[in-house]
């Protein structure tokens, strides 16, 4: 399925340089536009961060979350991506 639109990408894993740096290249190099971002740091070592994505053109969402496992691989964080609408619906209270 091809999507355009905004979606959500979320990390998280031990704290290290470059986490957001390496994200956003690798979305940067999708063509996807990061829209609004938030991190934050539990405990001292405990990265998490919340990114609001968006493309224009026509991508797989299996194809940005293929790239983002990649990514996962060679920086150690889990990485997950899904479609604005199913992380709100999932989120909801």
């Amino acid at each position: 399925v091809f999507m355009k639109g905004k979606f959500v990408v979320t990390v998280i894993g031990g704290d290290k340089t470059g986490i957001v740096a390496s994200v956003s290249t690798k979305l940067r190099d999708m063509n996807i536009n990061i829209i609004d971002i938030s991190q934050t740091i539990f405990e001292n070592e405990i990265f998490a961060m919340v990114m609001l994505a968006e493309t224009e053109k026509d991508v797989t969402m299996k194809f940005v979350q293929d790239e983002l496992k990649n990514l996962e691989d060679e920086i150690a964080v889990k990485i997950f991506a899904q479609h604005e609408d199913i992380f709100n619906a999932m989120h909801r209270i």
